[in-house]
Order: C-alpha cells, then sequence, then structure tokens
C-alpha cells in the first residue's frame, strides 16, 4: 500500500506538466513510461516531445508521463505498477520506451488486453512471443549513425575517435559499428591514412550514468580526449561530451563531439557539436495512435527508415535523421552532403531493398567470423541480432 502511495505521489508530480482536465469526453489518454528524465537532451527527451506533439496534432489527446524509471533512480517502482497507474487514469495505449522495458512490458501487456502496448526497441513481435496487444517499433537510426561516423572522420586531424556506449546488446552493437563503417569510409576517402584510424569503444554499464553504478560519460570523454581522439561520439541517453568539448575547446584545442537521440544535445555548446543523430518519433506516435482510435490497428513489428527527402530535417515526419551542427565546416558540410547523397541513393534504389550502405564485404566480426563476403550485403535480420563489433574496432563485445 505505501508504494503504491508513494507511486500515485509520482506520477501526480508527472502529470503537472500538462494541466488538462481528467477524463473528458473526448480525451484520448496515452501512457509515456521513459527510463530517464523528461530533459536529458538524448533519449527520454526525444520520446517525451513525440508525445507533446501527439497532444499537439490529435484533438483531445492527453499524455501521461512516468520518468526515470530504472533500479536507480526509483527502485520501489516496477513497469507493472506504472502501467496500473495508467490504465485507473484511462490510458488505451501505453509506450514503454526502452530496450530495458521489453521483457516487463511483453508481461505486463496480456493484464490489460484492451490497452495497445508499443514497446520501442524490442522484438517480440519479430520473434513471435508477443502478447496480441504488443506492438515493436524501432527507428532504423544506423543510417543516419553512417552519416555521424562520416561527420566525425571528416573533421578529425588524428583519425582517433572515441565513442562513449551505454551497456552491451546487439542494438548498441549494431549502431556503433555503423558509426564505425561511416568513419572508416570517409577518413579514407578524404586521402586519410588508413594506418592512423581509430575507432575505440567504451561501455559505461547503462544507457545513462548512474554515480557508483557506471562508468562516468565526463570522464570517459575527457579520457578519450586525453588519449588523443579529437571527435568523441555519443551511443548513450546524454549529451556530456559536447560539454566537455567545448570546455577544451576553450582552452585552445580543436575537438568536437558528436552526440545522440535529439538535437538538443546540441544546444548546450553548438560549436562543439558537429551533429546529431536524432529521433522525430511524434509523427509516428500519432499514426499509432489514430489507428487505435479507429480501430485499425494491427500488430507488427516496425524498423522505420527516414524519409529520404526529409533526412537533413528535424521538423519533418522523418522518424529519424541526421541534424547538422554548428561545428562541422563549410568544406566538411559540403563533403557530408556528398555522402549523405551516396546513402540516399543506395538506400533509394530497389536493387538494394533489405540492405544498408556500407554494410557489405569484405567484413567480419572481432573474432574474426565472417559476416560478408566481398561484395555480398549483409542482411537485416544480422544486423539487427549482431552479436559482436565489427572487426577493426577497439572494444568489448561482451
Amino acid at each position: 500500500m505505501l508504494r503504491k502511495l508513494v507511486l500515485s505521489a509520482l506520477l501526480s508530480i508527472m502529470l503537472v506538466i500538462a494541466v488538462v482536465p481528467a477524463h473528458t469526453q473526448d480525451e484520448f489518454v496515452f501512457g509515456m513510461v521513459l527510463v530517464g528524465p523528461k530533459d536529458d537532451r538524448g533519449w527520454s527527451q526525444a520520446h517525451y516531445e513525440g508525445g507533446l506533439y501527439v497532444e499537439e496534432h490529435i484533438p483531445g489527446a492527453r499524455m501521461l508521463v512516468f520518468e526515470s524509471l530504472n533500479a536507480a533512480d526509483k527502485p520501489e517502482a516496477t513497469l507493472a505498477d506504472v502501467v496500473g497507474l495508467f490504465v485507473e487514469e484511462g490510458a488505451k495505449v501505453v509506450f514503454t520506451t526502452s530496450d530495458a522495458f521489453e521483457e516487463d512490458t511483453a508481461a505486463v501487456a496480456p493484464l490489460y488486453p484492451d490497452v495497445t502496448f508499443i514497446s520501442i526497441s524490442g522484438d517480440d513481435v519479430l520473434a513471435g512471443t508477443a502478447p496480441a496487444n504488443l506492438g515493436n517499433l524501432m527507428a532504423m537510426i544506423e543510417w543516419p549513425r553512417l552519416i555521424a561516423g562520416c561527420a566525425a572522420a571528416l573533421t578529425s586531424q588524428t583519425g582517433k575517435l572515441g565513442y562513449v556506449g551505454p551497456l552491451i546488446n546487439a542494438e548498441t552493437l549494431r549502431v556503433s559499428s555503423s558509426a564505425y563503417l561511416g568513419a572508416k569510409h570517409c577518413w579514407e576517402q578524404k586521402g586519410g591514412d588508413p594506418e592512423a584510424f581509430e575507432f575505440a569503444v567504451t561501455w559505461i554499464g547503462f544507457w545513462f550514468a548512474i554515480p557508483t553504478v557506471t562508468l562516468d560519460v565526463t570522464e570517459e570523454s575527457n579520457r578519450f580526449f586525453d588519449s588523443g581522439a579529437d571527435v568523441v561520439l555519443s551511443g548513450v541517453d546524454t549529451a556530456e561530451m559536447v560539454q566537455v568539448a567545448a570546455q577544451r575547446q576553450a582552452d585552445g584545442q580543436s575537438v568536437y563531439a558528436v552526440p545522440y537521440n535529439s538535437i538538443a544535445g546540441c544546444t548546450q555548446a553548438p560549436e562543439a557539436c558537429l551533429g546529431v543523430p536524432f529521433y522525430n518519433w511524434g509523427p509516428t506516435y500519432v499514426s499509432i495512435i489514430e489507428s487505435v482510435q479507429a480501430g485499425t490497428w494491427e500488430q507488427s513489428w516496425d524498423w522505420v527508415p527516414p524519409v529520404w527527402d526529409e533526412i537533413s530535417d528535424p521538423e519533418s515526419s522523418t522518424i529519424t535523421g541526421f541534424y547538422y551542427g554548428d561545428g562541422l565546416s563549410d568544406e566538411n558540410r559540403a563533403l557530408l552532403d556528398a555522402f549523405v547523397a551516396e546513402v540516399v541513393a543506395y538506400a533509394t534504389d530497389e536493387a538494394n531493398a533489405g540492405s544498408i550502405y556500407l554494410w557489405q564485404g569484405p567484413l567480419a566480426l572481432q573474432d574474426g567470423t565472417v559476416l560478408a563476403e566481398e561484395g555480398e550485403p549483409v542482411a537485416l535480420e544480422d544486423i539487427w541480432y549482431l552479436s559482436q563489433l565489427l572487426d577493426g574496432m577497439i572494444g568489448a563485445s561482451e
């Protein structure tokens, strides 16, 4: 009982963000469960802003939000508790917005068969284990990750790049590997010495830093810069590396950063930011809710690519893309434009359906296992379930 009172109080705090009449006749209530805070300048903020977009574009839509559902920030809370509170408030759709929630979402969804659950980044539907009221959604961020890696390599003078990653799973392995492929390609295309190129990954242990539990993002960013890297890319939910780069720029160093998830990661130090692989969940969330309202929603596993003619426009209908940062020089911006044109040309050629640019052989995993022979594309399923970093990358795969 005490735990439920605590959770109710926490939820009430979250609901202060939107002061609207409760349970009006025409309202449609949906829940948003975040693994981090809604203003993290990254992953959770992107989902929260997607919920705000729904409220702006669907008459009567009302969002319930529960922030920072993780064992460190709210050890007393479980996903089952939060969903129960959402349903009591009238939620008809619940978005669980982290890989960390996948198993719990699949367990909770059958308890509420009249509620539609959308698990972000999961693959229960693909695996055939999802309850009937659960769908999976993920943006194909691997494409913008190629562009992020290219931006880093074009800007780098040393060829040494650092990557601060969260924890190790198939998702984090494939997105970091995409950044590596884009970086390696563009470093060599600009005439960089292949022997000088280095792409090192460190894993902090969770999606964002937790004191005494994980490594510290700021410390790891500084460690990369101290060891000779002049660009640090992010795979974590937050954007501390941008602030670190800005501080070093103030001391006269030519270093830069590439945050992740939200363009808000650039705003704290625009001159240090080369750009952001971003998510724009709002339009897709609107489509899902409209289908639920119309009674036409069908269970699916959706790994959604960018809208190619809008890939650089965060205000468009694209679910993911790459935002150009102020840290890019005019020369490198033009070179990056040319690379993006290559990516889009590949993606829009029907002959390349089922594959991703640069994910072509010869490619091997870190232990030497051949992923693709010369000229052979890597199948999308093999990218989705990537089991190791690619050969040539520095860092742990397990």
